[in-house]
């Protein structure tokens, strides 16, 4: 009986293994087709309507505090009111109310998401009207001087085109950040959220004399004076750092001119010289133009306004969907780890 146990179980244990091999070459080829045809590249568009949303939920929140035959009677009472809700909205003028279209930008190094909102932006400038508003929530600490001046860039085609601008910052909105916060037509920010730091820093690490002391010889060959003027292998020279120096004042002043056109009344002088300061004290010197969290900016205008939410979602396969998922649950198996040593050494203390 033992045996015959052990026989099934290893009958098992390989059928198992070649189920499973299987469905990884199938998914494998499945992606693989969807890569060749083109298919899977393209971000899907989703647009959800808050104040819809909210409503939905304070519904909700509303019926859970009911006895069970009160809440029968309420749940009545509200889809009638939603099918005459529906009916009113059939039977309005095409006179629509004026809308605030939401946009998230959250900033890495690289401005990494400045495609997205590119494209955002690209559908909304067909969509938008007169009365209309665009609300971005933006969160970066900035970045890369192109990459940044790439996605504010896109943030001034909505600008030209006259487009309301409101950028709302929760937690921070520096350097590169403030440089797209800037462009809005109202920059608002919670009470300790992070503002400003207009400047560039840049560094370079260099073994030259680590090198040397091996005798390592590094052949840097250039054509143009200053192709290069700081460089990581070989020795630098006096009239090489007078150069970076001379080239990251002129970024500088840039990034001051830049801040300037779009915040004139701002004394870019005095606030620039690579400080933060938090939404409060950034509201004292100018560098924004209110106080207050994106959510209950978002709340006031819904009672004023249809607010729709945009975003891109990109279109994972399904091995990228399988392997995202792995690597979800690997995470989340070492947070769990992590918390429980941190638990028990607590507990020793």
């Amino acid at each position: 009986m033992i045996e015959w146990i052990a026989e099934y179980a290893l009958f098992a244990a390989k059928l198992a293994t070649l189920v499973i091999a299987l469905g990884v070459l199938i998914v494998l080829v499945v992606s693989l087709k969807q890569r060749a045809s083109g298919q899977g590249d393209d971000n899907r568009l989703r647009v959800v309507t808050l104040n819809e949303r909210q409503r939905r939920r304070r519904e909700s929140l509303r019926l859970a505090g009911m006895s069970p035959a009160r809440r029968r009677r309420a749940q009545k009472t509200l889809r009638k009111q939603e099918k005459a809700r529906r009916k009113g909205k059939d039977d309005a003028s095409d006179e629509s109310p004026s809308r605030v279209w939401v946009l998230d930008f959250d900033g890495d190094l690289k401005a990494s998401r400045t495609p997205q909102l590119a494209e955002q932006v690209s559908l909304l400038l067909g969509e938008l009207q007169a009365e209309d508003e665009v609300v971005v929530r933006l969160s970066s600490g900035g970045g890369l001087v192109h990459a940044y001046g790439l996605a504010a860039a896109q943030l001034d085609r909505l600008r030209d085109a006259g487009a309301h601008l409101t950028v709302c910052v929760d937690k921070v909105a520096a350097s590169g950040g403030y440089m797209m916060a800037c462009c809005a037509h109202r920059l608002i920010a919670a009470p300790f959220a992070v503002i400003g730091s207009i400047g560039v820093v840049a560094q370079v690490p260099n073994v030259h004399r680590l090198l040397k002391k091996h005798d390592i010889d590094v052949e840097l060959l250039t054509a143009g004076r200053y192709k290069r003027t700081l460089t990581v292998l070989g020795e630098n020279t006096d009239e090489g750092r007078a150069k970076f120096l001379d080239d990251l004042q002129e970024t500088h002043d840039l990034f001051k001119r830049y801040v300037g056109e779009r915040r004139p009344a701002l004394d870019v002088d005095k606030v620039a010289t690579g400080e933060i300061w938090y939404g409060r004290q950034a509201l004292e010197d100018g560098l924004i133009d209110e106080i207050a969290t994106s959510d209950g900016y978002l709340a006031v205008r819904m009672k004023e306004a249809q607010v729709l939410h945009v975003r891109l979602e990109p279109h994972h396969s399904l091995l990228q969907r399988v392997g995202v998922g792995a690597s979800m649950g690997i995470e989340r198996l070492g947070d769990s780890v992590m918390e429980r040593l941190e638990a028990s050494g607590w507990q020793r203390r």
